[in-house]
């Protein structure tokens, strides 16, 4: 099995904890809880800032000092309907209490003090089509360059209908020489309906120094150190992800892959 994909561990508690340490880079980190009633999830950001993305269920929340009630609406991803999230500052902390089974992403990069707590949606999150054709998939932006919720973090969801393909044409972004291109480390959180499905994810450079092509199932993440990092869903199975980015500095500029420049 290839290096960038990872299988969830457990069904219960904490299942990721991607660290720059562990993915072998420098700013993105990502972490998932499953929780039932009642049980609890606790951290400290440390120098790293936070989105905590309710996936699926509900949970109540103290954060930075201060109580946010109880995030989420969303029983099953695939609902498609806006995400409850919570930024959460470097220097903090920051726990949670399950009401319903629930799913808590956490994505973090390094933070520098420059935005106080706040909620990000589901208000001013809408579910927006990108591309046409069977490229045609559909967005729900949390936190990405337009919105200046945070130092480092861009985070969005992606929902891929059966048949299509994602994060395509192919791009990348692993060289810091803006405008042109940004460096962004990334990861993918993938979902499918139903459950039982797969998707492919292939993550390659144009020398062909890095060509994985992976098989991806309900629940995997996937890492994308640097190089091109396309997406298919095969007819019969829709692929939902949530993408973390995060590098020097908060924009997302790419360049597509030579075989399909022609197409932006």
């Amino acid at each position: 099995m290839s290096d960038l994909l990872l299988r969830p561990p457990a069904t219960k508690g904490k299942i990721y904890d991607v660290t720059p340490q562990s993915a072998g880079w420098k700013y993105v980190s990502f972490g998932l809880y499953r929780l039932g009633p009642g049980e609890t999830a606790t951290e400290d950001t440390g120098g790293n800032e936070v989105i905590l993305v309710m996936v699926e269920g509900k949970a109540r929340f103290r954060a930075a000092g201060q109580d946010w009630g109880v995030l989420g609406d969303r029983m099953d991803v695939f609902e498609k309907t806006p995400p409850h999230c919570l930024y959460v500052p470097n220097g903090q902390d920051w726990a949670a209490e399950a009401e319903t089974d629930c799913t808590i992403a956490v994505c973090s990069a390094p933070g520098r003090g420059g935005h106080a707590a706040r909620r990000i949606g589901p208000e001013g999150i809408t579910l927006t089509q990108r591309g046409e054709g069977t490229n045609t998939r559909f967005i729900n932006n949390i936190a990405m360059e337009a919105e200046d919720f945070c130092d480092s973090l861009l985070v969005t969801e992606v929902f891929t209908p059966a048949g299509h393909w994602s994060s395509f044409p192919s791009h990348r972004h692993d060289e810091d020489d803006f405008p042109r291109i940004t460096y962004l480390e990334e990861t993918y959180y993938h979902r499918l309906n139903p459950a039982t499905g797969w998707a492919v994810q292939r993550v390659y450079t144009d020398d062909g120094s890095l060509d994985e092509m992976m098989a991806v199932r309900d629940g995997d993440v996937t890492l994308v150190p640097r190089g091109h990092h396309p997406c298919g869903a095969p007819y019969g199975f829709e692929l939902y992800y949530l993408n973390v980015m995060a590098g020097p500095r908060r924009n997302w500029r790419f360049v597509p892959a030579p075989e399909v420049a022609h197409l932006f």
